[in-house]
């Protein structure tokens, strides 16, 4: 779930933790402090009283500083926050009862336990299955760890490890192919986890801002942007889910080498070593960089491998970069693209669809959804639900067999030759919604997105489309959207865009412009043709009661010069806004959407949404 989303749902008692610390780094002037005070500028009551959506965006820019504060709070020797991340970071457990949570810390300490137990036998046997060059380099990591936590105690000091010294043993644990878990596995058998109460756990990650916490709901809320930043704090570079996706098109030869490396039992059917691999935190950079290839594989081969496993199996063509470093983060970049996007690949109506007709061919995937995503509800198969989650229809069908998938195509009549998971995700699109759901990206021009999200179209279409989609929705609004009437109007040279006819001779003209770049800043420009139309109607005797100018974002100077000027009633509504508008007016009282609500110079949703919902 959005950080906005959940800063709307919680009250000011709940929230003040998290704001109290955003308060903390903007006193220290951080980074990006200009471009908060131009937000903050806007109150004269502080951070409190700003809106979620620009406590959202604070956040944002305030993210290094944030992940800064995390990695002093890692210091603490007895904090168990490895533990506790990687716990509220896997899919699945950004919304949870205290009770769930309380599980799953249970079930983690118990199962480190029983692990560190067998660690430590492993490093102690002379028949271990540990290689003797990994069993030097857990040495190695215990003999530097041990040091660094001890030595403040020889030195009357309590225990801790400082930035310094996290550093070093960081860059070690790098340098020696550790992952999270041989980490965290050896962290706790020199310092014994102690269980701690539930509740002051829970307190202590809402302190340090890293969880809500409703007491009235008895819900732990962590944000989606907050699992990003925590992700990167536990040196995580993917989602489980992109991981997954990446592990499940190797070939089993290529999974059983990986699982031999990094100490994971062979015996496990391929699908248990991949949750394994991904369980142990192995690094996605180092999976992709030594793992997946034949030992003596050179550099160019393994370019050349990586742009072919992307092209054929993952779909993304042209990977950037000319170095393997580079390819690998572009792909990473690619995965955090996809998961920040707020669209699900097929319309949400789609979406519904297919889960019901996965419910009914493969009864048992309920269960495994709830298993895999560790969900705490009964019936987890509904969009919303799983959307509030964070879990996509890609992120679904990638946990299904091959035979299972082949059982649901053939008894759906969903195509069968190509991809198994393209065909199904294409014979569940609902074209008009999923555009509907990407109209900010058409705005923006993003071709790459629109793409992502299973959409085919030319650049050279797009700004009819965006055009085409902003009538759908003032159709939806109520409005008469008269194309016959603006076409007797129009003339060779005036060309308007959309023509709402209110009747008795008034009307709102309709602009829509795209915009590949961020801030729509052409004002001089578009201020001429919006006069132009406006004389056009004034010549037919036809009264404006407003000239809406429609596009994804505009810039500070555009808004500027739109309030200055005097000659025109101009109100601009970005993308993103008109579509929430949409979404509030379907389920409110009204017929027709009241106009007169379009009033401010930039059309401000949250009044219109609160006047929608009275």
């Amino acid at each position: 779930m959005k950080l906005e989303k959940i800063l709307d749902k919680l009250g000011s008692l709940e929230k003040n933790s998290f704001i109290k610390i955003i308060d903390h780094i903007i006193s220290k002037n951080p980074k990006n402090a200009k471009e908060i005070e131009k937000i903050l500028s806007s109150t004269d009551k502080g951070l409190k009283s700003v809106d979620s959506l620009n406590i959202s965006n604070i956040f944002s820019l305030v993210s290094q500083e944030f992940t800064d504060h995390l990695k002093c709070e890692f210091q603490e020797a007895n904090s168990q926050l490895d533990i506790l991340i990687d716990i509220i970071i896997r899919d699945g457990n950004c919304l949870m009862k205290q009770d769930w949570f309380s599980r799953l810390y249970d079930t983690e300490v118990k199962n480190l336990k029983g692990k560190i137990k067998t660690l430590t036998t492993e490093l102690e046997s002379d028949k271990s299955e540990l290689s003797e060059s990994r069993k030097r380099d857990y040495r190695i990591y215990k003999a530097c760890l041990s040091t660094a936590y001890t030595n403040d105690i020889s030195n009357n000091r309590d225990a801790k490890i400082t930035a310094d010294e996290l550093s070093i043993i960081l860059t070690l644990s790098k340098q020696l192919g550790l992952s999270q878990e041989d980490i965290k596995l050896i962290n706790y058998s020199i310092l014994p986890i102690k269980k701690e109460q539930i509740q002051d756990v829970i307190n202590n990650l809402k302190n340090i801002g890293v969880v809500f916490y409703s007491k009235k709901e008895n819900m732990i809320y962590v944000a989606d942007e907050m699992v990003r930043l925590l992700r990167k704090v536990r040196q995580k570079e993917v989602a489980e889910k992109f991981y997954r996706r990446t592990l499940k098109l190797l070939r089993e030869p290529i999974i059983n080498q990986i699982a031999k490396e990094h100490n994971i039992d062979r015996k496990l059917s391929a699908t248990q070593k991949i949750e394994e691999i991904i369980k142990q935190g192995i690094s996605f950079t180092d999976l992709l960089t030594y793992d997946i290839y034949k030992e003596g594989t050179n550099l160019t081969d393994k370019k050349k491998q990586l742009n072919e496993f992307c092209e054929k199996g993952l779909n993304i063509q042209n990977l950037k970069g000319s170095t393997l470093e580079d390819k690998i983060k572009s792909l990473i970049d690619h995965f955090d693209t996809v998961e920040k996007d707020e669209k699900v690949g097929i319309s949400i109506d789609g979406f519904d669809k297919m889960l019901t007709e996965l419910n009914t061919s493969l009864p048992k995937l309920n269960k495994e959804l709830k298993e895999q995503f560790e969900l705490q509800d009964e019936y987890v198969l509904n969009a919303d639900y799983l959307l509030d989650y964070n879990i996509k229809p890609r992120d679904i069908l990638d946990l299904i067999t091959k035979p299972d998938l082949s059982k649901f195509i053939k008894e759906n009549g969903i195509k069968q030759r190509g991809d198994d998971i393209l065909n199904i995700l294409d014979h569940y699109k609902d074209v008009e919604n999923l555009y509907l759901e990407n109209y900010a990206n058409v705005g923006y021009r993003n071709l790459n997105l629109l793409k992502e999200n299973g959409i085919s179209v030319k650049e050279s279409e797009l700004g009819l489309k965006f055009e085409e989609l902003t009538k759908i929705i003032f159709k939806g609004l109520g409005f008469n959207v008269d194309d016959k009437f603006k076409n007797q109007l129009n003339t060779s040279k005036d060309m308007i865009d959309i023509l709402l006819n209110l009747g008795n001779n008034e009307v709102i003209i309709v602009e829509c412009k795209t915009s590949k770049e961020r801030g729509y800043n052409k004002f001089s420009t578009v201020s001429r043709q919006l006069k132009s139309y406006q004389n056009l109607a004034l010549k037919n005797n036809l009264r404006i009661v407003k000239i809406l100018l429609v596009s994804p974002e505009f810039s500070d100077d555009f808004v500027t010069d739109c309030e200055m000027d005097t000659e025109m009633n101009l109100s601009l509504l970005t993308a993103t806004t008109l579509a929430k508008i949409f979404d509030a007016f379907k389920t409110s009282k009204y017929q027709e959407f009241p106009h007169v609500l379009f009033r401010d110079i930039v059309i401000n949703e949250e009044r219109i949404i609160k006047a929608l919902t009275k």
